[in-house]
């Protein structure tokens, strides 16, 4: 466990793994922390190490006062790259896997590879009519919720989320206390995060200028929009390849830990073979591949 002070704020981190490993860093996405990747740690860090962190107003790091905005948790991810020795391969799930894209757009040269998982950026998607009232109406409850969270009241704020927007009911009194406390403490920062107006879009032409490897994945049980968010931005990424995972939804790291880890260290060693110059492997795990 260790914290360091970047862009005027402390950040909790951890780093796993074999100290030869190549470095992977991983974002968590809202309303969680780095113990989303507990899971998925054991698998990832018998070939590489591993920085785990809690982004800026997440549990252990500090949470600063203001509106806060997506480029200052893209600076923070820079800075623990620069801290680590760039380049690095990324992983990041949902938010955090906009804050990723975002710094590719900005920072191409800190990533070695980029894997995401069903980023929020459904301004990419506007103008489908069908997409657009899916996204409305999913947005209401959330809305709603995250008023409550503003007003002051956080724990219902955080128990709406579970059991109207994620889960299902039930499932608030079904977690465990600890995790219960996770979502509590960091629904300011969930609303926070949606207070940014450029929560849910990204600079499309810059990010083209990411051109190293990068795996964007959606799972079958996820809103639909999800899936275009995926494909549009598979579009704009050189050497992006789009995968569907079957049975899965938001967050498999967590519903599925062993088979996001096999999908992930398969796509990383394809970087390591595509690196090497050995042929095929944009083959095995081109664009459009399904599992």
């Amino acid at each position: 466990m260790a914290r360091t002070r970047v862009n005027g704020v402390d950040l909790f981190y951890e780093i796993h793994g074999d100290g030869d490993g190549d470095p992977l860093v991983l974002v968590h996405g809202s309303w969680t922390d780095h113990h989303s990747w507990h899971a998925v740690l054991p698998h990832l860090t018998r070939t590489h190490r591993v920085l785990v962190y809690d982004r800026r107003g997440h549990s252990r790091s500090e949470r600063p006062p203001g509106q806060g905005t997506r480029t200052q948790d893209e600076d923070d991810l820079a800075a623990l790259i620069e801290m680590l020795g760039a380049p690095v391969h990324v992983a990041a799930s949902s938010f955090g896997g906009s804050v990723a894209l975002g710094l590719a757009a900005r920072r191409p040269e800190l990533l070695r590879s980029l894997a995401v998982h069903e980023p929020p950026l459904t301004a990419v998607v506007a103008g489908d009519p069908e997409l657009d009232r899916l996204i409305r109406e999913a947005q209401t409850p959330i809305d709603a919720l995250m008023a409550q969270v503003r007003a002051g009241d956080s724990e219902a704020g955080a128990r709406r989320f579970v059991e109207e927007v994620v889960f299902g009911p039930g499932a608030w009194e079904a977690m465990p206390d600890p995790v219960r406390r996770t979502f509590v403490t960091n629904a300011p920062t969930a609303a926070d995060e949606q207070g940014d107006p450029d929560w849910n879009t990204v600079d499309l032409a810059r990010l083209g200028g990411y051109t190293g490897p990068a795996m964007l994945s959606r799972g079958t049980d996820s809103p639909p929009w999800f899936g275009a968010i995926v494909e549009r931005l598979a579009q704009v990424i050189p050497a992006a390849q789009a995968r569907t995972l079957d049975g899965e939804g938001h967050v498999p790291h967590l519903t599925a830990p062993h088979r996001y880890a096999e999908h992930l260290l398969a796509f990383l060693a394809s970087t390591a073979s595509r690196a090497a110059g050995r042929p095929g492997t944009e083959q095995a795990f081109g664009s459009g591949d399904q599992e």
